[in-house]
């Protein structure tokens, strides 16, 4: 297994997702913040880690060319009527 700085981690025997700070030979130096804000430094060997999937896709931003044209703000009667407005043309007879 190939890691890098970076990579998130886990043990494989479980336990909290640690952050990749160093790797040697055989060994990785990992990060991670305890159920309390301690922050904790271990090094492990290569052998009891593997790398964990970690999904961006909710990282706040919208994905390029996402159309937002229909977010409306349901208790804002102006926005809800501007957004039937915009449509009335869309509509197929």
């Amino acid at each position: 297994m190939h890691l890098k700085p970076g990579d998130v981690v886990m043990l494989k025997s479980g336990g909290h997702p640690v952050t990749v700070a160093e790797v040697d030979e055989d060994s990785v130096e990992c990060l991670w913040m305890g159920d309390n804000g301690d922050l904790f430094r271990e090094t492990f060997p290569i052998a009891v880690l593997e790398r964990m999937g970690i999904d961006d896709s909710d990282d706040g931003e919208e994905d390029e060319g996402e159309d937002d044209e229909d977010d409306v703000d349901e208790d804002d009667p102006e926005e809800v009527d501007a957004q039937e407005d915009d449509h009335e043309n869309d509509k197929v007879a």
